[in-house]
């Protein structure tokens, strides 16, 4: 998808931003993600080598997660928190790496308010979350004082930790923004009521961090552009908070987009890139200092497309670093084609960080665990081969090369890509291409040998000599008992998604699965119609003429020609297997689009009057004109089985290993601690 073009056309992004005591050396800011390392035993040098390796990358300016300023403040139980000199300590093994590298970090002060998982959540009014089970208590004004003091310490303590500056965390539905919107703040003292008091709580802290924390100190404040939630703010009160926040002494303005708790996607992948910079370049003309846009920007192409055109001057980026450190680096190399793409999935990022593990990726399992997931170099070269080119053969065969392996990378099929290849055609996965992009160009430089067209077998692996063999022939779709499995009616979900077959305009989907979800997508998706930034909007109920409050608009619900229905054995709620941070959204699009959802379903048969199945102990029957299987896949270990017993060394790898549902994440990180043990045992 990367329109490949010079590094020379990239001025903007890689020019420098004057901050007048200081400067950034480019216009890349590496947004803040809590990682879950913050909070590990071991987890502040991984840290310093998480933030060093992106610093060496060259990165402008990083921005840690959100660290609290008071125990109130926690995330969670025990979490990170900037409130005295011995957590300050702590920090300066991370800001030293980062200065060692040649970068700049800046910590992020995050009170969580309401969102708070702990019984000490506090907020201006004693509102529950529709996210959170935990009422929290309501503010006194003496603790509003105590916070806004906890703030500016908190700020001066990251000083003396070493780093550059901080971000003052407002927006994304916290407290500070708790204290701005009227959805959350009822209160009717000094605190609350009208729109003075209201944003008086974060100017107030913006003052005391600037004298606390001194004239040359990078202070970022994230204002909360677009609400995306009922009585969010207004526009006219975003420019003036902004304008009241300029004054108050903040070094750069970062952008906040929707709130946690907002039934709106705004970084899952069906979200177009670059999608709400309009809304910076809106308050861009009412301010003097810098504005750094963000959300869905994830090629130096895009930002610098943003830059050019004035959306703001400079861009953040927050999981494109987890997917690869040298982005910058790469960029200005004129290499962005070999740049390692976030593909804005959220399931090894947001996904872990919701389930209260540690971050990873899944384009790059690495990311957090460098110090656990070395690079190596072979002391003794191996000739070895690999069997299928999806995700978990790629991994495994450009990690093997890199380390200095000759490495034969056979595929049955003509293109490299595996299930990935079926991702890509999802409306809203389109992003999936720049995965087969990225391993496309590591298979050359890296220098395996790929044979496509090619079907490995037991006399072909066994005549080659290799010293390895590694199996990663993926899966195939599993077919269930079922009277009529064989009727014309049914259907594989490969050969829909592929474009091989067609379905009608009454379709049942058997499984509820990622795949059986996926599938629904496409079938309901309008025809010839692209993921535009006007479609999305329309869909998902966003304003970009910011007329009302939290900038929505009613939702435009996209029209299908099919009727769907989405059946599944099991009861329970529909997308319970799917990501806990986009698993609602998909499921919100289905509802929206018509689908029927079906739970408890047991299958009877399927013949020519559609499809037989009894609900809750009663018959019926779906008058489809086809049924789509999207009851999982089998493991294709066949050729694994037949070698194990004649060759020394085989491993078996991703879906061929485990196909209990598809799991590109699982693959690659396989694919990849795979070749490493590989080459620790040679």
């Amino acid at each position: 998808m990367n329109k490949q073009i010079p590094h020379s056309a990239f001025p903007q992004l890689l020019s420098p931003l004057d901050l007048g005591f200081t400067q950034l050396k480019n216009r890349v800011l590496m947004g803040s993600m809590h990682t879950g390392l913050e909070e590990a035993s071991d987890g502040m040098a991984r840290l310093a080598r998480y933030f060093e390796d992106r610093a060496k990358g060259g990165v402008g300016l990083i921005v840690t997660g959100g660290i609290a300023p008071n125990r109130q403040g926690w995330l969670a139980p025990f979490g990170a928190k900037m409130s005295n000199q011995s957590e300050a300590r702590k920090h300066r093994i991370v800001t030293r790496a980062v200065h060692e590298a040649d970068g700049k970090i800046c910590m992020q002060i995050l009170h969580a308010g309401r969102y708070g998982m702990h019984p000490m959540a506090v907020a201006p009014s004693a509102l529950r979350a529709p996210i959170s089970p935990i009422r929290p208590w309501e503010m006194s004004s003496r603790l509003i004082q105590a916070t806004i003091r906890d703030f500016a310490k908190s700020a001066a303590l990251a000083r003396e930790a070493g780093y550059d500056g901080v971000e003052i965390m407002g927006s994304e539905g916290y407290l500070i923004n708790q204290f701005i919107a009227p959805r959350t703040n009822k209160r009717e003292d000094e605190w609350g009521g009208s729109f003075e008091n209201r944003i008086r709580f974060p100017l107030e802290i913006m003052k005391a961090v600037r004298e606390k924390a001194g004239p040359d100190f990078i202070v970022i404040f994230r204002v909360s552009m677009l609400d995306l939630v009922d009585e969010g703010s207004n526009w006219e009160e975003v420019v003036a908070l902004a304008k009241g926040i300029e004054a108050a002494g903040a070094t750069i303005i970062n952008t906040g987009i929707g709130w946690h708790e907002a039934r709106i996607p705004t970084i899952a992948t069906l979200v177009p890139r670059g999608a709400y910079t309009w809304v910076s370049q809106k308050l861009r003309e009412h301010l003097s200092i810098p504005l750094i846009t963000t959300n869905r920007i994830n090629t130096p192409e895009k930002a610098e497309e943003i830059l050019q055109q004035g959306h703001a001057d400079m861009v953040s980026m927050a999981r494109p670093f987890l997917a690869d450190p040298d982005f910058v680096l790469k960029a200005a190399e004129g290499k962005s084609d070999e740049i390692n793409t976030c593909i804005a999935c959220n399931q090894a990022c947001l996904d872990h960080v919701f389930a209260r593990k540690e971050t990873s990726c899944l384009v790059n399992p690495r990311a957090c665990h460098e110090t656990l997931l070395p690079k190596l170099k072979t002391t003794r070269s191996q000739k070895i081969a690999v069997i299928g080119a999806g995700p978990a053969g790629l991994s495994c065969s450009t990690e093997l090369a890199e380390q200095g392996n000759e490495v034969h990378l056979f595929e049955a099929g003509s293109e490299i890509g595996g299930q990935f290849n079926l991702a890509k055609r999802i409306p809203g996965k389109e992003e999936f291409h720049e995965t087969i992009r990225y391993f496309k160009k590591r298979l050359q430089t890296t220098g395996v040998n790929l044979h496509l067209d090619t079907r490995a077998d037991e006399a072909l692996l066994m005549a080659g000599n290799f010293d390895q063999i590694v199996v990663a022939a993926g899966v195939s779709p599993r077919t269930p008992k079922l009277e009529g499995i064989d009727h014309p009616k049914v259907l594989s979900y490969l050969e829909v998604i592929s474009g091989e077959k067609t379905p009608g305009q009454k379709v049942a989907v058997m499984g509820a699965g990622g795949i059986g979800f996926d599938t629904s997508v496409f079938l309901t998706h309008p025809a010839d119609q692209e993921n535009t930034k006007e479609f999305y909007f329309d869909e998902w109920g966003i304003d970009p003429e910011y007329t009302n409050r939290g900038g929505l608009k009613s939702q435009e619900i996209a029209k299908t020609s099919r009727e769907i229905w989405l059946l599944k054995r099991s009861k329970g709620k529909f997308g319970d297997s799917l990501g806990k941070t986009t698993g609602w959204a998909h499921r919100l699009t289905l509802k929206n689009r018509g689908v029927h959802m079906i739970g408890g379903v047991v299958y009877k048969k399927v013949d020519d009057e559609g499809l037989h199945i009894e609900v809750n102990g009663k018959p019926q029957v779906l008058p489809v004109d086809h049924v789509v299987v999207c009851a999982g896949q089998e493991p294709l270990q066949t050729l694994y089985q037949t070698l194990k017993d004649k060759h020394p060394h085989v491993s078996l790898i991703g879906g061929a290993r485990e196909a209990a549902e598809l799991d590109a994440k699982r693959a690659i990180e396989d694919g990849l601690k795979t070749a490493i043990a590989i080459t620790q045992n040679a």
